[in-house]
């Protein structure tokens, strides 16, 4: 798994051709990476959302990067944690993979990932690191068309947290 990079920063300001945004259901904006992804991409961004008619959760939907350095983003809704019994590790799992494949089919060479749906929607960063560590690495073991995942952890809670989760998997390679 030598694509896959943690860093600690603001995703707005990586310089990758996609950028995955922790997104809501309406598409619209909102609180956390989802309203600083439309604030820094612009009012266009907005526009494009409107259109694409909302997305179900663990689904996956792409736009223009608009005003970011990154020239995609794609829009994936997490579940929201309710204890573990409603299928949310299934979710969350399906938004990374559905997030990676759509990059695939668009030819998108390197992306980047917050950590979704552990900010408001309080899904254990421990067990959110291990999901989205697993799942990347089953996709990059299965696609080379993707060169360079990077993870971009918002604190050093969070970095710290997937740090652990990369050394884990890699140790049962």
């Amino acid at each position: 798994m030598g694509q896959v990079y943690i860093i600690q920063g603001d995703i707005t300001k990586v310089e990758v051709d996609a950028i995955v945004n922790a997104a809501n259901n309406t598409l619209l904006g909102g609180g956390g990476v989802d309203g600083a992804i439309h604030r820094a991409a612009g009012p266009e961004l907005l526009e494009e959302c409107r259109k694409l008619n909302g997305c179900e959760t663990g689904q996956a939907k792409i736009t223009k990067g608009y005003k970011l350095p990154a020239k995609y983003v794609i829009h994936t809704v997490g579940p929201i944690w309710r204890g573990g019994h409603k299928n949310e590790e299934q979710l969350l799992a399906s938004c990374y993979r559905n997030s990676l494949q759509l990059a695939a089919e668009n030819g998108i060479k390197t992306i980047a990932f917050p950590s979704i749906s552990t900010g408001a929607y309080r899904f254990p960063v421990n067990r959110a690191a291990k999901i989205a560590m697993l799942e990347i690495s089953k996709f990059l073991e299965d696609n080379d068309s993707i060169e360079k995942v990077y993870m971009v952890c918002f604190d050093e809670g969070t970095t710290q947290a997937y740090n652990e989760a990369f050394k884990e998997i890699n140790e049962k390679e």
